[in-house]
């Protein structure tokens, strides 16, 4: 009788990081002993190959045509909790709240909404987390969504696509108008000051005027660069497509201000709470171009090159892969 060989793999346990849930947080900070620059010491995975963030190069990143991002539920109100964990301004719905889901672009299946949080810096000239061409802004809203297969977001943190988060640019007015939609958020801040408050919105607020860049009404939601990386605090495991909007918001400076005042877990002034770039190393960056932007592209390319150019689909699994080829003439001998 020949015996049976059953091979088991063992996941590792872990928790989840202290941005995906609204409550709880490891020890870290982003001074000294606890700065990014020994996170690794505790947390080998921030020697990952694949970590967040990056700066974004616009003449190194592929145009693509990806399926169109589409939302449900973003524009239900909702009433909103306000918290300081210590490291952020953290927002999260109550838990009977209605699902938000977000489907297409470069994601594989639907994931549904959990949380957003803020990165800021020292200054208005610093303080998002994701660059683009080594330019940072002032801050940088991240929007936390967990794929809906696996459940929850504590069981989607053990799968390499758990995760997919939403970055979205704030810049300062040049004329230094406030922003109505955010005036809610702002005005409640001075109330967590302290680590661990945390209080109930008043007004019921809609997610769609939240996570809303500043962008023509046809190119809103479309005009995005993505990637495969990491949580940007620790454990910075590897599970997350982020999806970076590349038109700004726009707040005026004393609304960004507002976030420097909160205290960090060490008891200071959380001043700034973003971490630096990481290698880009073999991953790929794609700029998903709204179609009329798009045709724009190639026509300039067909003026001057006459050749044959292919745009993909790279990283969406379904539908299968779709190839536009445009065949590009040109009269002018070589």
């Amino acid at each position: 009788m020949t015996p049976t060989i059953l091979e088991i793999n063992i996941i590792p346990s872990q928790s989840p990081p202290h941005d995906v849930t609204a409550t709880g947080h490891f020890e870290f900070g982003y001074n000294g002993q606890h700065g990014p620059d020994h996170w690794a010491k505790d947390f080998h995975t921030c020697f990952g190959k694949h970590q967040s963030p990056i700066n974004i190069e616009e003449h190194d990143v592929e145009n693509v045509s990806l399926p169109l991002l589409q939302f449900r539920g973003l524009d239900l109100p909702r009433q909103f909790f306000l918290k300081n964990n210590g490291h952020t301004a953290l927002i999260h719905s109550s838990k009977n709240s209605e699902p938000a889901y977000m489907t297409g672009g470069p994601l594989n299946g639907s994931y549904i909404f959990e949380q957003l949080h803020f990165h800021w810096g020292e200054n208005d000239r610093e303080g998002s987390e994701d660059l683009i061409n080594n330019h940072s802004f002032a801050m940088e809203l991240h929007a936390v969504f967990y794929k809906d297969e696996y459940g929850s977001v504590d069981n989607a943190y053990l799968y390499s696509d758990g995760l997919a988060v939403l970055a979205f640019f704030f810049e300062t007015d040049v004329n230094n108008q406030e922003n109505l939609m955010f005036g809610p958020v702002v005005e409640a801040v001075p109330k967590i000051e302290t680590v661990e408050n945390e209080i109930q919105l008043s007004d019921t607020l809609r997610l769609e005027h939240l996570l809303n860049p500043a962008a023509p009404p046809h190119d809103r939601m479309q005009n995005y660069f993505t990637y495969n990386g990491s949580l940007t605090t620790p454990p910075c495991s590897e599970i997350v497509t982020w999806i970076d909007f590349k038109d700004p918001v726009y707040l005026s400076h004393a609304q960004v201000a507002a976030f420097r005042n909160i205290k960090s877990s060490e008891g200071t002034k959380l001043t700034h709470n973003f971490r630096p770039v990481q290698p880009l190393s073999d991953r790929r960056v794609l700029h998903n171009m709204p179609s009329h932007e798009l045709n724009r592209n190639l026509a300039d390319q067909a003026a001057s090159s006459g050749q044959l150019l292919q745009i993909r689909h790279p990283l969406v699994a379904q539908p299968p892969a779709v190839t536009l080829i445009m065949r590009l003439h040109n009269d002018a001998t070589p």
